[in-house]
């Protein structure tokens, strides 16, 4: 008897799919974020100083798990994007997301996290 017939053991395909849940969260606070911001995939890529693809930018959107380099580059792209749109008075109010705040598999992420930001983005819409 091999060992996916076993009382308790999950067949290859059940382990497979037990992976690929793990490594996607569903949509996260970053795309959320980039909507209230009016932020595309491109703006990102744009702004970032670093190589950022479109691919990337939407699978970070989407939830696909990242490595932690991955979501920190993501993180100062949007961070970036962001302050090349304030005046010198917005950029000294402007608090920087974290990780944390745009990724919920992050550490640290904290689902009732409020934005800093708010006001900021309201009075830019």
């Amino acid at each position: 008897m091999g060992a996916a017939h076993l009382p308790g053991c999950h067949s290859p395909v059940r382990r497979v799919e037990d992976a690929m849940n793990e490594l996607d969260h569903g949509p996260q606070p970053l795309g959320s974020l980039m909507e209230k911001w009016r932020l595309e995939n491109h703006d990102l890529v744009e702004a970032s100083p670093e190589q950022l693809t479109h691919k990337q930018v939407q699978r970070a959107r989407q939830g696909r798990r990242l490595s932690l380099k991955m979501m920190q580059k993501v993180n100062r792209a949007f961070n970036i994007a962001l302050w090349t749109r304030f005046s010198d008075e917005e950029k000294e109010a402007f608090v920087e997301y974290t990780t944390s705040n745009l990724f919920s598999y992050a550490k640290g992420f904290q689902e009732d996290w409020s934005d800093p930001n708010v006001a900021m983005r309201e009075g830019n819409s």
